[in-house]
This record gives C-alpha cells, structure tokens and sequence, in this order.
C-alpha cells in the first residue's frame, strides 16, 4: 500500500469514528445544532414531510418477550435527509402496539433547556480553543467554521468536544441532512399525536456531561478527527446510512462502532458500552412489570460485542430480529 493509499485509509477510518459519535450520541445533532442554527447564514430547515418507505429490509427491529411484557428495540438515525426512506409494515406495528416510547432522552429538542447547559459546559472563554491547536490545526478549524458560517471568535470559546461535535454535523446539514428529520423526532411527534407516554433513558444534562466530561486530550482527539475529515463527512455518513437503511448490523459494527473502539476506547467506552449496559439495566427493570414498550436509541448501541441485546443475552435475556 502506498503512503498516499495509507494516508486516504486512516482519513475514512477516522471519520467514521467520528461519526460513530453521532450514531452513538442522541444529542449530537441536538447540541451541534444549536450553534449552528444561531451563527450559520442557511435557512431554517424546512418541516419534516411524511417518512418515506424503506426500499427493502429497512432498518434492523428486535424483539423481547416475557410471559406479560413485550419490548421492541429499534436502531436510530439521528439525522436523516427528509427523503431518506426508513419506514416498514413491521415498525409501524410494533409502534402501534406499544402503551409507551422509550428513547436516550425524552426532550432532546427542547432547546431552551439546552441552551443553559451548552453554555456551561461548552464554553471556555478562559481557554482559547486556538491556544490548545497547533497553527495548522487552528487554519483548518478556522476554514471549516468559515465554510459553515459560524465565526472564529464565536469558535473560539468552544471547548473542544463542542468543536468537534458542532464541526461533525454542520456539514451534514449543508449536504442536506437534517436533525428535524431524525429517526426520534419523527417518532416523537407521532407518540404525541397518538397519545402515548414518552420516556428518556437519560436526561438531557447527563447525557451532555458524557462528552463534556471526556478527558481533554481525548476532546481534542475527537476535534482533530472531525478536521481531518470535514470535507468528506457527508460521504462517510451516506455509506453509514445505507448500511442502518438496509438493515446490515455488521456494516454498522464495522464502519462506526469498531472504528470508534479502534480510535478512542475512552470516547468508546464512555458513549457505548457503559450507556448500554446501563440501558440493559432499565430494560430488565421493565420486563419486571407489564405491556409494550417501543424504545428508539441511536443504531451503534445496537450492534456490535458490547451492543444492549449483547450485554442482556449475557445476562440470560435475549432479543429476537423481527423478520
């Protein structure tokens, strides 16, 4: 393999862990978003149409049952293009049926909530996020944030997971990818509109002290990935998306969870595997009473050694695919 070959594998692998974030992380379009929406110069998008129909299989279902509790397990996509078809009979049935939703937070598009928290564990007007990179690295923070119109001097008092995660996403949304699209708000709405309880498996600070709690070096870890790859971040996630709309678990485990784990087992451990065996916790804890429930988190908790449906067969639970 030639160092140019080298060089261009590294990149993808990079930013697929780097996406492997967003997969992960239920509010990383939620919080990355935000500061996008407040500097950038792009519209606002526009209201999220009816769910296209999946052309296939459709994304990977599971099913747990006990003698008088039934849990589906579905793997999410945080942010979608409006046109991207995920929708199935079998999804739609299992939702119908369920007396309560279950998602890794239960309000991630309250903003006004956000904002408070991104705004204290985000920012570091004391530290210069430019004090931290090299000259290099601040002209490539400084071209990518130019490209999606946030300015240097708002940039420059993120901390580096906000960076890094505000940079992961605003090129998605310029390639047309949209948080109101997401697999969640969808099903949000749809849980309102039928009138059905609505339930987070963290809360919104918890789940924004995950990342905010990283260690530095691994924030800034995170940061330069997500430079490294900025321009190419919609490719990477077109593949990804192709692979959860298709239902193939093993892509998923090798393009996003794998690489992840490969990358930053910090970052890995921290935004998967202790998340899931916390979910797998809750989950146990509602087999212990009755009814259906439909739980929604994003697709790299679902696949992979450490994945939830793992973690519960290990402890003599197991999840079904739904056919």
């Amino acid at each position: 393999m030639t160092l140019a070959s080298r060089l261009k594998s590294t990149a993808a692998s990079t930013g697929r862990a780097v996406l492997g974030v967003a997969l992960g992380l239920g509010l990383a379009a939620a919080v990355a978003f935000q500061p996008v929406q407040a500097f950038a110069q792009t519209a606002a998008p526009a209201a999220v149409a009816a769910t296209p129909r999946a052309e296939g299989f459709g994304p990977g279902l599971w099913v747990i049952r006990d003698a008088d509790s039934t849990i589906y397990l579905f793997g999410t996509i945080h942010v979608l293009r409006p046109t991207t078809g995920w929708a199935t009979d079998r999804v739609d049935a299992a939702f119908d049926s369920a007396d309560q939703i279950w998602f890794e937070v239960s309000n991630p598009d309250d903003q006004a909530a956000m904002m408070p928290i991104v705004q204290r564990l985000g920012l570091a007007p004391q530290t210069p996020l430019s004090s931290l990179l090299t000259p290099e690295e601040n002209a490539d923070l400084q071209a990518a944030a130019a490209s999606v119109g946030i300015p240097a001097a708002q940039m420059d008092i993120f901390r580096p997971w906000l960076a890094g995660l505000t940079l992961s996403v605003a090129p998605l949304v310029k390639a047309g990818y949209d948080p109101q699209s997401g697999v969640e708000m969808i099903l949000k709405a749809r849980a309102l509109a039928a009138g059905k309880p609505i339930h987070g498996f963290e809360t919104l600070e918890g789940q924004v002290g995950l990342i905010a709690g990283l260690p530095d070096e691994a924030q800034l870890d995170f940061l330069r990935s997500t430079l490294k790859t900025f321009d190419n971040a919609g490719v990477e996630l077109d593949g990804l998306v192709g692979a959860w709309a298709a239902g193939d678990v093993a892509a998923i485990d090798r393009l996003a969870v794998r690489e992840m784990k490969a990358q930053n087992v910090v970052v890995y451990d921290t935004l998967l595997t202790n998340r899931n065996l916390n979910w797998a916790g809750q989950i146990q804890t509602l087999l212990e009473g009755s009814g259906t429930a439909f739980i929604a988190v994003g697709a790299a908790h679902l696949a992979g050694d450490d994945s939830v449906q793992a973690i519960l067969e290990r402890r003599g639970v197991s999840a079904t695919r739904v056919q």
